[in-house]
């Protein structure tokens, strides 16, 4: 054995000598990992790369390479520490090596006996027990009692509720994506019973902003948008759907239901126009209506986006992965993929657009929507789309082109009268089908390995999914909700709970929270309360530079959850505080202001900006164009509706500042806001700025604060005064039009500093 060599065993062995107990070797979240990143790509699920018939997600395999309790007779230590590059793993040319510390933990491991465990994600969701924890007053719920057992277990401490007027912002801000006004922050204020923060959460619940606020989250993961997508983008009349998830939410459908609707509302017995509109969730894909689009190619996309689509957004799996060939990472195999292919394959559909029915079946919405009357939820289906399904029941090949629908119609899901043929594609290519074996419907058999009979369609599909017995439906859901409030959720990678993804933090507290979820029939409001209610959740997000060093991402949720506005938040937040905020429930998507030739970029279509209310309703309610999303969304980092997406990274650019500074919307809301202020009251110009402040931000200001901004608005007055053609330019921002009460430069002053306020930190994140 070569010097080198023996230093390596040797740092690998004697490590096992100072093994803290406390911390012992966990297989799912300390080897998993480990083998996962470096080694399951030649020696993992698929068949296809494996290398020396060896399987180390398999523990039969493995095993055949590790003698438990024995490291320096295991042949995975001998591969991983030897410096013989004809011996060494990974291969020297793989660009992967393990660390130091990453063999010590193979080699604890091995000598601790080599414990094999399922991946923790496709283990049965277990019913844990809220640990006992003594000699604290800090717990309020259960949710407390795995924190502070994980907190304890980690020599941390939590830290001290937040203030009242932190916690009033921060809730409303998370339950309805508004700020509170300053009108309940007073009644709220001045109410000192120990029930008022709970009759407060219980009101947000209630409101229609709480729907409106939730569908958001939703719309990024269904893809939703009002185009088509790629180059000629053209309309679509799916914003009805966007009503419907918006109702759903604010009438608290159980997540079960609100689930098979989505999926399969078309197949429900008795199948209303509410229950066929809530299967548009499967068709918000794109569509290519581009010259020279092969028609069985794009249905073969628009296909894989709807699975694609399924897997990360309920099981929170890249299921994706196995469409060319067996996962590599993750105990799903190309068969299955397949599989779960043919569940989504047996629309009638033509392939490419043009949109809006082009590619059927579609249905006509009453203009009444959503009050609609008893006969007209009654799914009727148009004689025309009967007789067009009667053309394309051939399995979609050699239809003529079916005609465009008109303006009103919306994309749903509903089945063929004979089933389309499913075969694995080879190389996932359109044309390359293995004819050999047409594929019958079924879910991966690592997610139901004792189910008898596969679900034979997609109202069975999403009946599997709705089951106590599938280990991830629950886990996903609760984990997405965890991240909506925390900014981060208990799993990190919300998108992908495979071996490739982080392991949760808390594993007892998610599977604590999604068989709650579960048992008590799928209710979000009541696990949104039961989060939001915690000592958890209602810390002070305040942190010292020592448990910043220790936990700067808050993993282990010592401190209060403090992340930045999305995109949305924000501009409703500035559009509330200035009182230009227009409350009106759905219908079609509004176009508010947007920089100038914004869709010339790339297109020869002008885009014509909404004038009156429509600039100044929520932004839910935004003009979605895939090609050209909203710029301050996507500055903000919201999804692209593209494709699926459950989690986008928070970034930190100058761009984000300018936005706020100078785009048209958050300059006219904080002139709006300066009258606001400047009318309040005859009093003392202090008193005035106040207002604004307790407006953006809930709370009073501070002296000193005071003392800058008032410091402020005498500057900019004494500039004004001396420019006042700089003044009338500023106040002409929006079309909203300013009050001939008050004088140019005084308003223009307090313009500057509303917009200051506006653009404090601690008015762009959640406190």
């Amino acid at each position: 054995m070569s010097k080198q060599n023996m230093i390596l065993w040797c740092s690998a062995v004697c490590a096992l000598l100072c093994v803290d107990v406390a911390n012992a070797v966990d297989f799912n979240r300390d080897i998993r990992p480990i083998l996962s990143q470096n080694c399951f790509q030649c020696h993992g699920p698929d068949e296809a790369a494996r290398q020396a018939e060896l399987r180390l997600d398999d523990p039969e395999s493995l095993a055949t390479i590790i003698r438990a309790g024995r490291p320096n007779q295991s042949e995975l230590l001998h591969r991983i520490t030897t410096s013989d590059p004809e011996q060494q793993m990974p291969p020297v040319d793989s660009k992967l090596q393990l660390s130091v510390r990453q063999k010590e933990l193979i080699a604890e491991w091995i000598k601790d006996g080599a414990k094999f465990e399922m991946h923790w994600a496709f283990q049965p969701i277990a019913d844990p027990t809220p640990p006992r924890v003594v000699g604290s007053r800090w717990v309020q719920s259960d949710i407390d009692r795995f924190v502070l057992a994980r907190l304890k277990q980690e020599g941390l401490k939590p830290t001290a509720k937040a203030d009242k007027e932190t916690l009033i912002r921060r809730l409303s801000l998370d339950l309805t994506g508004l700020p509170p006004t300053v009108e309940k922050i007073n009644e709220l204020m001045s109410d000192t019973a120990d029930s008022a923060i709970e009759i407060y959460i219980d009101e947000l619940l209630r409101s229609d902003a709480y729907g409106e606020h939730m569908a958001v989250s939703w719309l990024e993961a269904a893809r939703y948008a009002d185009t088509d997508g790629y180059q000629n983008d053209r309309y679509r009349y799916h914003h009805v759907w966007r009503d419907w998830v918006i109702l759903a939410f604010r009438e608290n459908m159980p997540y079960d239901e609100f689930v098979i609707q989505q999926l399969a509302g078309d197949l429900m017995p008795g199948a209303t126009l509410k229950k066929q509109i809530a299967t548009a969730f499967c068709r918000n894909h794109r569509i290519n209506s581009e010259d020279g689009s092969i028609p069985d190619e794009w249905h073969v996309e628009n296909v894989a986006d709807r699975v694609d689509t399924f897997g990360t957004v309920f099981l929170g799996l890249t299921i994706g992965c196995a469409r060319c060939h067996d996962h590599k990472y993750d105990p799903v195999s190309q068969r299955e993929y397949y599989q779960l292919f043919a569940y989504f394959n047996n629309v009638p559909e033509w392939g490419v657009g043009p949109n809006n029915g082009n590619s059927p079946p579609f249905i006509s919405v009453p203009d009444s929507w959503p009050n609609l009357t008893e006969e007209q939820n009654k799914f009727q289906v148009p004689e025309e789309v009967k007789l067009r399904r009667a053309r394309e029941n051939d399995n979609g090949n050699g239809l003529k082109r079916p005609q465009a629908g008109g303006q009103g119609t919306l994309m749903i899901m509903h089945e063929m009268d004979e089933p389309r043929d499913t075969y694995l594609l080879e190389r996932g290519q359109y044309n390359l089908p293995d004819k050999s074996q047409p594929l019958s419907p079924g879910v991966p058999n690592v997610l139901a390995p004792n189910l008898e009979i596969q679900p034979a369609n997609r109202l069975e599909l999403g009946t599997w999914l709705a089951s106590p017995n599938n280990p991830l439906t629950s886990r996903v859901a609760v984990n997405r909700i965890w991240q909506q409030l925390f900014g981060t959720g208990l799993v990190k990678s919300s998108e992908n709970f495979g071996t490739q993804g982080a392991h949760p933090t808390h594993p007892l507290l998610l599977d604590y929270l999604a068989s709650d979820f579960m048992k008590h029939g799928w209710d979000i409001k009541r696990l949104i309360k039961s989060i939001v209610v915690s000592a958890t959740y209602q810390q002070s997000s305040h942190v010292d530079s020592q448990l910043y060093k220790e936990d700067p991402e808050n993993q282990l949720l010592a401190r209060g959850p403090r992340v930045r506005l999305s995109g949305f938040a924000l501009r409703d937040q500035a559009l509330l505080a200035s009182g230009l905020l227009v409350d009106n429930f759905g219908g079609p998507s509004v176009k508010p202001y947007m920089p100038p030739r914004i869709w010339r970029a790339i297109s020869n279509n002008t885009y014509k900006q909404d004038t009156g209310n429509s600039l100044y309703r929520r932004s839910v309610y935004t003009y979605w164009r895939r090609t050209i999303p909203p710029p301050t969304m996507m500055t903000f980092n919201a999804a692209s509706r593209e494709v699926c997406i459950v989690r986008t990274e928070r970034t930190n650019t100058p761009l984000q500042a300018l936005t706020l500074m100078n785009n048209t919307i958050f300059v006219e809301a904080a002139r709006n806001l300066a009258e606001r202020m400047l009318l309040s009251s005859n009093g003392a110009i202090e008193q005035r700025i106040e207002l604004g402040f307790r407006t953006v931000l809930a709370r009073r200001a501070t002296d000193d604060e005071l003392a800058l901004l008032t410091d402020l608005y005498q500057q900019m007055q004494v500039r004004f005064n001396k420019e006042p053609e700089r003044a009338t330019k500023l106040l002409a921002t929006g079309e909203s039009k300013h009050s001939d009460r008050l004088n140019d430069s005084e308003l223009a002053a307090m313009t500057i500093v509303a917009s200051t306020i506006l653009n404090l930190d601690e008015a762009v994140v959640k406190p």
